[in-house]
């Protein structure tokens, strides 16, 4: 057996498994109705957030940028009511045999047609596939692949099919100081890697923080992106960064208590915030080197990076405005 493999991995027969795939093709929501209909003022909230200075999304004849597509249907913090039996039951299966940790991996979006405002957005999911076993560096556990058919007015305008991971996680060993045990700690969750994004990664690893910019237009961009969204093209390069940056925004996390990504490893309070890189894009991270609560908007921070294991690391932000904590 594989280092750090779960004990079930080497096992004969996946028992699970053969009940999991029952639940393909069995509806994960059905006849769901948007709570909002497209609308101008999450449009504009969209694209601030986002950076995204297209004209198509404003003016009279604006249409909702397309990656927009899953925003009309969720729950919002009030949650889901319109999902299924068969959906509940199969997540209760996997927690009940212990695969309670969660990660979305990757989504895949097709469009039929723009979104304008005043659309009223319905829908209906199905549990696509669930995969055998997979042993990640995560942990071990099952793939669950749901497919959205979105509509307005009750045409097709597109299709987003979600894939997540429910597996155990794994943890780091506790470590021995002379004659100490440290209580075991969680180990950060490795970041999801996939072909539009391996590249950032990669620059991680080397300690340099990368930039895309777009090879027509030149604009920079961040998070990375197959395609520039101000012009389309797909060609592109990298612009190493400086490491210079200020807090544009930032949230401190309370619940749930999460000790790897706390400076004490208590699981106490710690925040995230949302990174102005002097390039102009902005990335989220961790602000480090000042307690949570000292974490203001337009703090200056500065770029290193955290080793989180023997051939891992993260960029994170060390405040340079003093005081530290």
């Amino acid at each position: 057996m594989n280092e750090g493999a779960d004990e079930d991995v080497n096992e004969g027969a996946d028992e699970l498994y053969g009940r999991l795939r029952a639940y393909e093709g069995r509806p994960a929501a059905t006849a769901g109705t948007g709570k909002d209909l497209v609308n101008e003022p999450m449009i504009r909230h969209w694209c601030e957030a986002m950076g995204d200075t297209n004209p198509a999304y404003t003016g009279p004849d604006a249409i909702a940028p397309p990656t927009m597509l899953q925003a009309w249907t969720m729950g919002g913090l009030s949650g889901h009511t319109d999902r299924s039996g068969p959906y509940d039951e199969l997540f209760a299966l996997l927690d009940g045999a212990g695969y309670t940790a969660v990660v979305a991996t990757d989504c895949e979006q097709e469009y039929l047609r723009p979104l304008r405002p005043g659309d009223r957005i319905t829908f209906d999911a199905v549990i696509e596939t669930v995969s055998a076993r997979k042993t990640t560096k995560l942990g071990t556990g099952y793939f669950v692949t749901t497919r959205m058919d979105v509509r307005a007015q009750g045409a097709p305008v597109g299709t987003h099919r979600f894939r997540i991971l429910k597996y155990r996680p794994k943890y780091r060993p506790a470590k021995e100081k002379g004659n100490a045990k440290r209580p075991n700690r969680a180990a950060r969750p490795d970041p999801v890697v996939n072909r539009d994004n391996a590249g950032f990664w990669e620059g991680v690893a080397a300690g340099r923080l990368l930039i895309q910019r777009c090879g027509a237009c030149a604009d920079l961009r961040f998070p990375w992106l197959p395609g520039c969204n101000t012009c389309g093209s797909p060609e592109w390069e990298t612009v190493e960064a400086s490491g210079e940056g200020t807090v544009f925004s930032y949230v401190v996390m309370h619940h749930p208590p999460f000790p790897a990504f706390s400076e004490s490893g208590e699981g106490g309070p710690y925040a995230v915030a949302l990174i102005e890189l002097a390039e102009g894009v902005r990335m989220v991270s961790n602000v480090v080197g000042v307690p949570y609560d000292k974490v203001r908007v337009g703090m200056p921070v500065r770029l290193e990076f955290l080793r989180t294991g023997p051939e891992a690391q993260l960029p994170v932000f060390r405040s340079s405005a003093g005081g530290e904590g």
